[in-house]
């Protein structure tokens, strides 16, 4: 992306990276030019494709970095370590100011990214995001500011390290996932945001026929207005599977509350408490155990591991 006289950002033909000045002792950079779009037209099939472009050429590498828009990063990147993927190290990495702008950090990123890749320790923390001298778990990461270049942060956790000036220190290690090896990926799982008063309008004009899950980023710890959660039961009752997050940034969602439109209460009509992730990457998650086979009880462990 570049910045033009009028400071609209645009994206620029070519990757910039390919023409940034970078070098590192024993490293030898072989770029790939991959899907050159704005991160906000992103989809998950495009995100299947850079999966298997991953697959069928990570026997020439020892390391993968990965240059992409900010806007959908996290999404990318909790989508690959979702999957089976050689076991070398990943890394995704981007901008917040355009390659023309004053205080570009695109490319002393792009150099953090290549350290991290290259860093043995890394071999084993699966998909990696570095940003501002941070490495931040795909699982756990999110953008958090609209302009900052420190937006990417790890609310709860807090980064698995960071970038010293002469070395790489991991403070945390990766945990142990289900991963899945998809071919194809079909569906639909839209996100419903819950606010107060909400009623069930807005959940009654879905087309069941035409979804195939549901996230609900809850209010709190994980609650609903009554009329909602009712509308929420109906669906379940009806074979779509729901799975609720907070949509408090921190936290973890529990059911804790046991009143109409309470955790405990969806808990019990079948709603899946996802606890750790946001509500785009818990949509990721539904859409990916769906397309996996999974259900019922099988479902529920996985959406709630």
């Amino acid at each position: 992306m570049h910045a033009d006289k009028a400071g609209r950002v645009v994206p620029d033909s070519d990757n910039p990276m390919n023409h940034a000045s970078v070098k590192l002792d024993d490293i030898q950079i072989n770029a790939i030019d991959f899907l050159n779009i704005p991160s906000p037209q992103m989809t998950v099939e495009h995100m299947l494709l850079l999966t298997q472009k991953i697959r069928e050429t990570a026997g020439l590498y020892d390391g993968v970095v990965i240059t992409h828009g900010t806007d959908t990063l996290e999404e990318t990147a909790y989508f690959l370590d979702t999957m089976i993927l050689p076991q070398i190290p990943i890394v995704l990495t981007g901008a917040m100011r355009s390659s023309n702008e004053l205080g570009s950090d695109g490319v002393y990123n792009y150099l953090s990214a290549l350290r991290v890749a290259s860093h043995d320790n890394a071999v084993d923390k699966g998909v990696l995001v570095v940003m501002n001298d941070e490495i931040h778990a795909a699982k756990y990461v999110t953008k958090t500011h609209t302009t900052n270049v420190s937006t990417f942060q790890t609310p709860t956790h807090g980064p698995l390290g960071i970038i010293m000036k002469h070395d790489i220190l991991f403070f945390k290690t990766a945990e142990p996932r289900v991963r899945f090896r998809l071919e194809s990926l079909t569906g639909t799982v839209p996100i419903i945001k819950a606010y107060a008063g909400m009623g069930d309008w807005l959940l009654n004009t879905l087309d069941k026929s035409s979804i195939d899950g549901l996230v609900v980023e809850a209010l709190g710890a994980g609650n609903l207005p009554p009329e909602a959660a009712q509308s929420i039961t109906k669906l379940i009752q009806e074979g779509i599977p729901v799975a609720l997050v907070s949509r408090c940034f921190n936290g973890i969602a529990e059911p804790v509350y046991a009143y109409q439109g309470g955790g405990v209460k969806l808990q019990e009509a079948g709603v899946m408490f996802v606890r750790e992730l946001n509500a785009p990457k818990a949509r990721l998650k539904l859409l990916i155990a769906l397309n996996a086979g999974l259900k019922k009880q099988e479902l529920k462990e996985y959406i709630e591991g």
